[in-house]
């Protein structure tokens, strides 16, 4: 069992930026995190199990939907208190921060957004909470990268609709009590539908073989028939545009989480460095050791900045989507680098499981891919920068 010695860097004085009741909500996230997930993680992954034992301890925390206005059982929180609990979820584990991502982006952030006041009544509480765990269904086993082209749908038929498809790469899919599912009505136009576990037809079958994001349970979503009543519809937002809303609150939580994932990787080789002999001194005092550990620092600290101001501008409700996709895509690629450059400090032992730097590293690939993949954040900015459309 391994002892999480993590206390946290700071080169650039970010602290400095934050107000005392955000430095206290990572704080608390941070002390949760080293004495109840920390001892076991490793386990979990090696079972590729996610702990569900740890979900009341993720809602009172507030890592499910922190943002979610108090009078629906969130904490009231603003957008850089969020970004600090994920940057401290997935400084343990990327499976651990996507179970409280996909929570409160992908699930709570829609029915808050564009569901009634009835169906925000009835799911938002016991979401925050986590006696309730949901998924987002928008990904299909033909359809990633182009979601547009989706053949998930449904029909009317009196008071409910007829619902067929299947939704894959979902994660929380297995245990979930419910689904935001993302499909077509009869005239093609896409809309939320709130599916509950137990409609007849609706089945959630996980997806085993995982070398990656093994602590948290990833399944498929599976409609055969499902009879939803038409209540269960979000009513507020149509279209395509609606589930990439809550992709760019997803994305923003996994712009902080990287951060998190590459300080951990930092913080293990950097005391390593210090404690490793070779050659009769410290191999932190060597060249090549020190060029690492220095250009790590430097890419985490560009990170924190970047990440802090789109943080600002979503509280101002002024950050746009490319912003948001330019912090994805820079912090996770940062990530997965110092990942494995760390992972060279420590030589051998960085494949041990004794360190978390292997499974850092082996979770980044799956991060650096989900919920727009690298390359397609790349034309993401490049489309807003030129305004030429590189999709089509």
């Amino acid at each position: 069992m391994r002892t999480d010695l993590y206390q946290g860097h700071d080169y650039l004085l970010m602290d400095e930026l934050l107000t005392e009741e955000h430095r206290l909500i990572r704080d608390t996230a941070r002390a949760w995190v080293k004495q109840e997930v920390s001892p076991i993680i490793e386990d979990a992954a090696e079972r590729c199990e996610f702990p569900k034992h740890l979900l009341p301890g993720l809602g009172e925390i507030g890592a499910f939907g922190p943002y979610i206005p108090e009078e629906y059982g969130g904490a009231g929180l603003d957008q850089i208190a969020y970004g600090l609990i994920m940057q401290e979820l997935e400084r343990c584990d990327s499976g651990l921060r996507s179970t409280a991502s996909v929570q409160s982006s992908l699930v709570m952030y829609p029915i808050w957004k564009y569901g009634s006041e009835e169906q925000k009544q009835k799911f938002l509480p016991k979401l925050a909470t986590g006696e309730w765990m949901g998924c987002f269904g928008l990904t299909e086993p033909d359809h990633g990268s182009n979601p547009g082209g989706m053949t998930t749908h449904y029909k009317e038929d009196g008071d409910d609709i007829i619902l067929n498809g299947a939704k894959m790469w979902i994660s929380n899919a297995p245990f979930a009590q419910m689904a935001v599912v993302w499909a077509k009505n009869e005239e093609g136009r896409i809309h939320g539908v709130l599916v509950e576990r137990g409609m007849e037809g609706f089945s959630t079958p996980t997806m085993k073989g995982k070398w990656s994001l093994r602590a948290s349970d990833t399944g498929e979503l599976i409609f055969d028939n499902v009879r939803v009543p038409k209540t269960n519809i979000l009513p507020g937002r149509s279209g395509l545009g609606a589930p990439l809303s809550c992709l760019d609150s997803a994305r923003y939580g996994i712009a902080w989480g990287a951060i998190g994932a590459a300080l951990d990787c930092y913080d293990v080789g950097l005391r390593y460095a210090k404690e490793r002999k070779q050659f009769g001194r410290p191999i932190a005092g060597f060249q090549l050791q020190q060029k690492k550990l220095a250009e790590a620092i430097t890419e985490i600290s560009k990170a924190q900045l970047m990440t802090l101001r789109i943080g600002q501008l979503r509280n101002e409700g002024r950050a746009t989507s490319a912003q948001i996709s330019m912090a994805k895509r820079n912090n996770v690629d940062m990530a997965i680098h110092i990942a494995r450059e760390m992972r060279q400090v420590l030589g051998g032992m960085g494949i041990m499981n004794e360190y978390p730097i292997m499974r850092h590293m082996a979770n980044l690939e799956s991060v650096i891919t989900y919920e727009g993949t690298h390359d397609i954040h790349l034309l993401i900015t490049g489309f807003d920068i030129t305004g030429e459309n590189a999709f089509k």
